[in-house]
């Protein structure tokens, strides 16, 4: 099935009522003044559309979602004659591999502090996997991924991390869905969703939040940069003894910093690094505690890589701020036995990636791999603040003809028909606090087989920062 494509954060909305104060006529506002409230009405869809105007779907079409996947359904419906008919697409459709949109209301949003959950009845024409369900523009989307849809009609239910916060909301139903099998051969399918609305069960109990996936991390960052706080999500016991996890925006969470003089949080989970020394970044929901934590151990600036100079015809790149990027599965496959972190850099407009605790690092990009036939060279810049006397090691490997990366799991080597190379360089051209530009060349066992690289692997033992990797002619 085709991975869900996360929702862009693109269009913050700032909820709240705007006062203009008149201050020079010194007129206070009176007892009695009344602020709107907006609507409370809970109801989505239940037969027909409830409020949401005239305009309301709209389409991930920058994602690659196809138009025009929605129907409402007059002959299926849930104990009633109608429903929402969401027909995902297959492999081979030229107007969108995949299904996405969000359901949003044409005018005034909705006050939902009163709910705590939204609920829906759903089935599929085949048992299939949902990438995500959920509800809320950006500043307080809420998702629930991989839900399972089956032949017969079944209740769902989508707690609200804080109901407090949803005063004004828009964003009354979302979903990505993708086709039913390998990549590049999907199946299509259709769902149907009715009874779609937000409700007050009483039964969403013990609330269990978390940031970084309740991991206790530790960042060696460097003033002047900043990083997005991730794995941010809110678990709840559910009626039915069930466990339900959500992954919640960064709004919803209430940040803090043992030292503001060294790092910030915003209320978007963007943690900026303003000094040295080190902090501990924390969260809350609603008073509740969440489980992990961000200690950042800042030291001084590290400055911008290099600026490429290859033309964009002439590079395919993977990870830089000068080309425009072709698809990544993944900068880090948490292998088994690998220690190595990963975290996401900005200073200024420049993007970084940054690994510690670093003995092996898997970046995958197989869906679709880089066809490198006509270049010559993979280059990365990487930069670090330690000392070191061992060397660092970059592997380059293709998938093979059979489509698949193969490793033998004692030695990670390649096996069956993947081939790859190993490029070391060596501790002493490893210069503490500069950047160090690499060209690697594409030769030896992958010469002929560089039309279908799919990872490269990092091997060492430093602390170190990532940019402008590409391969170029």
């Amino acid at each position: 099935m085709k991975n869900i494509k996360f929702i862009n954060l693109k269009n913050i909305f700032l909820l709240g009522l705007i006062l203009n104060l008149l201050v020079s006529c010194e007129r206070e506002i009176s007892d009695e003044a009344q602020f709107a409230e907006m609507p409370k009405t809970a109801e989505i869809f239940t037969d027909d559309f409830v409020g949401m105007g005239t305009n309301f779907f709209f389409p991930f079409i920058s994602d690659g979602a196809k138009a025009d996947v929605f129907a409402v359904d007059k002959e299926v419906g849930h104990e009633s004659i109608a429903s929402i008919r969401i027909d995902v697409p297959d492999a081979t459709d030229s107007d969108g591999n995949f299904a996405g949109a969000i359901f949003k209301i044409d005018g005034a949003g909705r006050n939902l502090t009163q709910y705590d959950a939204l609920t829906f009845w759903a089935k599929s024409t085949q048992s299939a996997t949902i990438g995500s369900i959920g509800f809320g523009e950006d500043k307080f989307l809420t998702l629930k991924s991989g839900v399972r849809f089956t032949t017969k009609w079944t209740k769902f239910i989508i707690p609200i991390p804080d109901p407090s916060k949803l005063i004004n909301e828009k964003g009354m139903f979302l979903f990505s869905a993708g086709g039913i099998g390998t990549p590049g051969n999907e199946v299509g399918y259709s769902f149907w969703i009715d009874d779609l609305k937000f409700e007050k069960l009483g039964t969403i109990a013990q609330p269990r939040p978390k940031i970084l996936n309740g991991e206790n991390q530790v960042l060696k960052s460097f003033k002047g940069s900043s990083s997005t706080l991730g794995g941010l999500t809110q678990t709840f016991n559910l009626a039915s003894g069930m466990n339900q996890t959500v992954s919640a925006a960064p709004s919803y969470f209430t940040f803090k910093s043992s030292n503001i003089e060294v790092a910030r949080v915003s209320e978007l989970g963007v943690v900026s690094v303003v000094g040295e020394g080190t902090a501990e970044i924390t969260a809350s929901i609603k008073g509740v505690k969440a489980i992990g934590s961000l200690t950042i151990e800042a030291s001084g600036s590290f400055g911008t890589a290099p600026m490429p100079t290859e033309l964009a015809a002439d590079v395919i790149s993977l990870f830089s701020d000068k080309y425009t990027n072709v698809p990544v599965d993944f900068f880090n496959g948490f292998y088994g036995g690998s220690t190595t972190q990963t975290a996401d850099l900005k200073l200024g407009n420049d993007n970084f990636k940054y690994y510690s605790t670093l003995n092996y690092v898997g970046i995958e990009f197989g869906n679709p791999v880089v066809n490198a036939t006509e270049m010559g060279f993979l280059h990365l810049d990487i930069w670090t603040n330690d000392d070191t006397s061992n060397n660092f090691i970059i592997k380059i490997r293709d998938r093979g003809a059979n489509g698949t990366l193969n490793t033998d799991v004692n030695t990670g080597n390649p096996t069956e028909d993947d081939k790859e190379i190993a490029y070391t360089l060596s501790a002493n051209n490893i210069t503490k606090g500069q950047w160090v530009s690499i060209d690697i060349p594409l030769t030896g066992n992958i010469a002929n087989q560089k039309n279908n690289l799919a990872q490269i692997v990092f091997v060492g033992d430093i602390n170190f920062i990532l940019d402008n990797l590409y391969f170029h002619k």
